[in-house]
């Protein structure tokens, strides 16, 4: 894996949070991780925005679970980072779905926050 310790703590910092919040159904705290103008591409539509983050983690099923493992980590800049992830939403009525995540986290103030999210299928 390339990247450094310091920027998979970071990607793990956030990336915990949004586990945390997809697994307790709690698309306002989902939300609350990406910027005000965060690009959104789950398997759906995209959107822009802290509303269509929140519209789409309302609308997925209760138990919806997220299981992630860093494959990469990058510094695009000094307050911006970027994640590649492997990512399994496991659910209680159906076969788990497998994809690869790309996230841009940029820094505001003293904190990160998902700025571009991108989920796509391989396979």
């Amino acid at each position: 894996m390339s990247g450094t310790a310091a920027q998979e703590t970071v990607l793990r910092g956030v990336m915990d949070q949004w586990k945390t919040a997809v697994d307790a159904h709690e698309p306002e705290k989902v939300a609350a991780l990406f910027t005000e103008d965060a690009i959104f591409q789950g398997l759906h539509p995209y959107s822009v925005g802290q509303q269509g983050v929140f519209r789409y983690y309302d609308s997925q099923p209760i138990g919806l679970a997220a299981e992630y493992r860093v494959l990469e980590t990058r510094s695009l800049a000094d307050d911006v980072l970027l994640g590649y992830l492997d990512v399994d939403f496991g659910f209680t009525d159906r076969p788990d779905i497998h994809v690869t995540l790309g996230v841009v986290l940029k820094r505001v103030d003293d904190r990160w926050y998902i700025s571009h999210y991108q989920v796509t299928r391989l396979g």
